[in-house]
C-alpha cells in the first residue's frame, strides 16, 4: 500500500486528494479537500497572476502541506493548470508553491491535463463506451474521447472555463440577454472547433466532470446539500441541464446561494459553467450526461504509482 498526495490547482479552485493505492492499483481515499482561491482572477485581461489571487493560494497551500506531513504520505505531486499556463508572472506562483510545499508544480499542458483527467473520470466507471469526457474548469474545458481505461484516443482544450466566461461576458448580475448570447456564441464556435478534433459527436456515454457539472447535477437532481456520493456517477438528461442553466442565469449571485447545493465560491461563475456544459450537450448531439467526481485529482493520484 502506497499513500500519495495528489494537488490539483486550477483558474478557480484548489483540491487535495491523500489516497492510499494498493498492488491492485485501486485507489482509496483518506481524505479529499477544496477551495477556492480563484488564482485565475482577471489573468484573461491582464495575462497576470494577481498578487491576492497568490496569497489566497499560499494559504490554502500551506495547509494542505501540514495536513500531507501529518498523514504521512510518501509521494506528492502538484499539478497546475490553466490559470498558470497562462500567466505572464507564473515564475512567482511556481516559487511561492517551491517554498510552501517543497515540491514544484508542474505547469502541465491542456493535453497532459485532459490525460490526467480521462484517468480519473474512466476507472470504475460502468457505462457504455466510447466516452466523450468533458473537464468544465475556471479557464478552460477538456475534451477526451476513449473507449477503455487504457488511455485517451484524442483529446484538445478550449479557453472557455466558467470564470474566463463570467469575466468576458457576464458583466451584469444577472446577466444581460445580449451578454449571455455573446457567451454562447464564444462557447459554441469553441466547442464546434473541440469536437472537429475529437470525435465526441460519435460517443456513447458523455461524462462531466468538476465543480460546474456536479452542481448542476446536484441542483437537477433537487438534493437538499452537496452530497458527493449521490451526484457521482447520476445521470441527468439535457432538458434539466437546459432547465438549470436558465435559471441560474436569471439569478444573481445572491439568489443562487439561496440553493443548499451552492458553494459560496462558484455563485458568481456557475452560470457561465452551466451554459458551457448545455451548449456542449447542444452541439455534441448528447441527450444526458454522467456527473463524476472522480476526475484530473484521481489521476494526478493513479500517475504517482
Amino acid at each position: 500500500m502506497t499513500r500519495v498526495a495528489a494537488i490539483d490547482c486550477g483558474t478557480n479552485s484548489i483540491r487535495l486528494l491523500v489516497a492510499d493505492i494498493g498492488p491492485d492499483g485501486r485507489l482509496v481515499d483518506v481524505t479529499r479537500r477544496m477551495e477556492i482561491v480563484r488564482l485565475g482572477q482577471g489573468v484573461d485581461q491582464t495575462g497576470r497572476l494577481a498578487p491576492e489571487a497568490i496569497e489566497r493560494t499560499r494559504v490554502a497551500l500551506a495547509d494542505y502541506t501540514a495536513q500531507i506531513r501529518a498523514l504521512g504520505a510518501s509521494r506528492v505531486r502538484m499539478c497546475a493548470t490553466s490559470a498558470s499556463r497562462d500567466a505572464a508572472n507564473a515564475g512567482e506562483f511556481t516559487g511561492m508553491v517551491l517554498t510552501t510545499l517543497g515540491v514544484a508544480p508542474e505547469v502541465v499542458t491542456g493535453d497532459e491535463e485532459a490525460r490526467l483527467s480521462y484517468t480519473g473520470a474512466v476507472r470504475g466507471l460502468v457505462a457504455p463506451a466510447p466516452y466523450l469526457i468533458v473537464d468544465i474548469g475556471g479557464g478552460s474545458t477538456e475534451f477526451v474521447t476513449g473507449s477503455s481505461a487504457a488511455g485517451p484516443d484524442a483529446a484538445i482544450s478550449m479557453d472557455i472555463g466558467c470564470v474566463r466566461m463570467t469575466e468576458r461576458h457576464l458583466h451584469s448580475t444577472p446577466p444581460t440577454a445580449a451578454e449571455v448570447a455573446a457567451a454562447e456564441a464564444d462557447i459554441a464556435a469553441a466547442v464546434d472547433h473541440a469536437l472537429s478534433v475529437v470525435p465526441g459527436r460519435h460517443a456513447a456515454t458523455l461524462v462531466g466532470l468538476a465543480g460546474s457539472v456536479t452542481t448542476v447535477v446536484g441542483i437537477a437532481l433537487d438534493l437538499p446539500g452537496y452530497d458527493p456520493k449521490r451526484i457521482h456517477h447520476a445521470r441527468v438528461s439535457y432538458d434539466d441541464v437546459a432547465k438549470v442553466t436558465a435559471d441560474l442565469l436569471s439569478k444573481t449571485p445572491a439568489e443562487r446561494l439561496e440553493n443548499p447545493i451552492m458553494h459560496p465560491g462558484r455563485a458568481d461563475v456557475i452560470g457561465a459553467g452551466a451554459l458551457v456544459l448545455r451548449v456542449i450537450m447542444e452541439r455534441a448531439g448528447m441527450s444526458s450526461v454522467v456527473a463524476s467526481e472522480h476526475d484530473i485529482l484521481d489521476g494526478i493520484a493513479y500517475s504517482l504509482v
